[in-house]
């Protein structure tokens, strides 16, 4: 039975909690807020959890296996660094740290201390996204042409991060994870309508091996909630919504061939495939508790699905946009350490 603490009882905090505490090999021995009226909701929630306004309380704690960080990412370097420093694992929510060099530092005191750093991917441990994973690596789709996703949404604003650094790790891991490889360029293009040099609206080009192209939209200023990722293959395409309760994924077989043979630009002719659709059935388990688990079964030795490492990748491809951002769109090459290869 591994103990867990966990530090943040804000807006995720508590499905931390509440999922953590659910599982069979872990039990929440305290969490910690500065906001005292949250600690004791969660007192409320679950009595036989510990409260405290000190985190350090759940740091020194040595008989604290995990530290479960939900709290600004700002404060994420600071917190995890401790705890990893303590001898704890630690499980913390995206993006990993505020910038490329806390990340790199994360790592590296994870990698000394010997100790599991999993960052919350969660989509990464989602049924739909593991469902496009298995069609492209089965071949389903043919050859990947491009991604194009949007996640937009009427705010919330937030005011330490721009909105890339607050809804783009959730694309970035999923393109990385169903693709199974990491982006080389990036062009990018955002501006600041509501809050001084807090980038609200962003359109984001990256090239991946394979001359795979994606496209990403991220905004806090559009009328609906929309989550929805299209993969376009040689073979099939696949649109992923998200924000649909039922029927997430649909497949559709349809595409365009070109006559192999013609001897005059008159006889060039393409041809289009128009199918079928179809629909997979798809696991309704909650991902986060799936994650929750992978947390505890990398402890025991399992590789991690969303590592350090993998965060740390979501944090450089984000500094190339910031970068390319500020240059009014210029490609920008990411560059990776060779820890990372």
């Amino acid at each position: 039975m591994l103990k867990v603490g966990v530090i943040g009882c804000g807006y995720w905090g508590p499905n931390l909690i509440r999922n953590f505490s659910a599982l069979d090999d872990a039990e929440v021995k305290i969490c910690s807020d500065l906001e005292l009226k949250r600690i004791e909701h969660m007192k409320k929630l679950y009595p036989s959890v510990a409260i405290t306004q000190d985190y350090r309380d759940i740091i020194e704690d040595s008989d604290i296996d995990a530290v479960v960080i939900a709290t600004p990412v700002s404060t994420h370097y600071k917190l995890a660094a401790e705890a990893l420093e303590a001898g704890k694992h630690v499980f913390c929510e995206k993006p990993l740290t505020q910038n490329v060099e806390e990340g790199v530092k994360l790592v590296d005191i994870a990698d000394k201390m010997k100790k599991t750093l999993m960052v919350g991917h969660t989509f990464v441990y989602t049924a739909a996204v593991n469902k496009i994973k298995k069609l492209i690596k089965d071949g389903e789709l043919g050859d990947v042409y491009y991604i194009s996703t949007s996640r937009v949404n009427l705010g919330l604003f937030q005011k330490d991060i721009n909105v890339v650094w607050d809804l783009a790790p959730h694309d970035l891991s999923i393109m990385n994870y169903i693709l199974d490889s990491r982006p080389l360029y990036v062009s990018a293009t955002g501006h600041s309508y509501i809050q001084p040099e807090i980038q609200d609206v962003a359109f984001v080009t990256l090239t991946y091996p394979g001359s795979v192209l994606a496209n990403l939209q991220v905004s806090w200023l559009n009328p609906n909630k929309i989550r929805k990722t299209t993969v376009v293959g040689s073979k099939k395409m696949l649109v992923y919504d998200d924000v649909a309760s039922l029927e997430k994924i649909r497949i559709y077989d349809k595409g365009v061939d070109v006559i192999p043979h013609y001897d005059t630009f008159g006889e060039f002719q393409l041809s289009y495939r128009y199918g079928d659709i179809s629909i997979p059935k798809l696991d309704d388990s909650e991902p986060l508790k799936i994650e929750c688990q992978h947390f505890l079964d990398c402890i025991a030795g399992k590789k991690a699905r969303s590592s350090g490492r993998h965060g740390l990748e979501v944090l450089l491809i984000m500094d190339a946009i910031d970068r390319s951002m500020k240059a009014n769109g210029e490609k920008i090459t990411i560059e990776y350490p060779k820890s990372l290869t």
